[in-house]
Formats: structure tokens, sequence, C-alpha cells
């Protein structure tokens, strides 16, 4: 959480021994709850220095989804993500969020930095 957006969570939200004692695995993802909204860190890599793949990303979204539904999320917004220092292609990081969320009443946010 060193670089990114996730240094920009990591200084604003703060939580990180939080989010340790989580324990989550690659392919899961981490949730802080701030006040009345939940932030999401999807571990999408085993170690900070590797690159993610398709899979444990698509992995984590899945697991966001799992709580967003199960605790009335309605709308989520993130960044790009993985598509900047991770260097992830947007268009199949974007067709991946469509599949994981098609079904259903979540909107989803996409904001560049």
């Amino acid at each position: 959480m060193g670089a990114g957006v996730a240094a920009i969570f990591k200084k604003r939200f703060g939580g990180v021994q939080e989010l340790l004692n989580q324990k989550k695995k690659t392919g899961e993802a981490a949730v802080l709850k701030r006040e009345n909204r939940y932030v999401y860190y999807l571990i999408t890599k085993p170690k900070y220095f590797h690159k993610p793949t398709y899979d444990n990303l698509h992995k984590s979204l899945e697991a966001m989804k799992f709580h967003g539904l199960k605790n009335d999320v309605t709308h989520i917004s993130m960044p790009k993500i993985g598509c900047g220092l991770d260097r992830l292609d947007w268009s199949k990081v974007s067709a991946i969020l469509e599949e994981v969320f098609q079904d259903t009443d979540v909107k989803i946010t996409v904001y560049t930095l």
C-alpha cells in the first residue's frame, strides 16, 4: 500500500492493522467500515511487487460484490483498478466488472486520478 491509489486510501482511511488482522488471501477483499461506507481493498496479488492476474482480480471483485450485496451497498466508486502501476488492460478489467455486477442493481462509478 505504498503507491498508487492504495497509498492514497491508506493515508485517508488508515486501518492498516485492521486490514492485516482480517488475514485475507489473494482473490479476496478486505473491508474497512468508515462512518456510513465501506472501503474495499481487493487482494489481487500475493506481494506488492507482483503483478495481479485477471483471475485474481475477478475473484476479488466477486468477494467485494458478495460483501456489498450482503450489506445493502448500492453504489461503488473506484479507480481503473489494476490499470495504473499494475498495467492491466482497462478493456479487459471493464469487461470483468460488467460480468461480475451484471445481475445486480449496484451502480459502479469509475474515475481517474
